[in-house]
């Protein structure tokens, strides 16, 4: 589920308490929290609504100056409408986690183990190189990155997310970079000599 930034704006100042959404089935779950560039919002209720049920007070707490500004919102895409109560549910645990350069050997090993595993799941090892690549080229468009590793732009950028999601990497505005604990790994004496490249 993605947010627009009026969206996300609203719900980091507690102006924003409900989305809605057409779908042709519930997409998140209640208890659902989704990492944005605010941090985590929660899916606190999933109910699916009927257009004409919306009054003022939900368009409002959608973020629309009324019910009428919020059927002008609304296109006719198929599927239900869905009205979701979201918060914000505090800081994206990743940044924490990044930024932490100080890990035992232990952490380090499993780190490198979890990294052996999705290598081990794909046609070529593929962590160590894109890592690599990252530490090397700060701020390079992910299109380039892409190209230089003989990849799909896509599928290239969901590697990357699957390393961010270990705090291994940083988004920037423009690329990527190496975190702190990331450039832990990659230094680590206790780690895997495959890094020290």
């Amino acid at each position: 589920m993605l947010f627009d930034k009026r969206e996300l704006s609203g719900i980091e100042a507690g102006e924003i308490s409900l989305v809605f959404r057409t779908w042709r089935g519930p997409r998140v779950r209640v208890g659902t929290k989704l990492r944005t560039s605010i941090g985590l919002v929660e899916v606190v209720d999933l109910i699916q609504v009927d257009v004409v049920e919306v009054t003022d007070d939900e368009a409002q707490s959608a973020g629309f100056a009324d019910r009428s500004a919020f059927e002008g919102w609304l296109d006719d895409r198929p599927g239900e409408l869905y009205r979701i109560g979201v918060r914000h549910a505090g800081p994206d645990p990743r940044v924490a986690l990044r930024a932490r350069a100080e890990m035992t050997p232990g952490e380090i090993a499993e780190l490198a183990a979890r990294l052996d595993r999705m290598d081990a799941r794909a046609e070529r090892p593929w962590t160590r190189e894109t890592l690599r690549l990252i530490r090397d080229n700060p701020s390079r468009v992910s299109t380039e990155l892409a190209e230089a590793m003989g990849l799909e732009r896509k599928y290239f950028k969901n590697r990357v997310r699957r390393l961010k999601g270990l705090g291994l990497t940083e988004s920037l505005e423009v690329g990527y970079r190496i975190s702190p604990r990331g450039e832990a790994l990659l230094w680590a004496p206790e780690s895997d000599s495959a890094w020290e490249t």
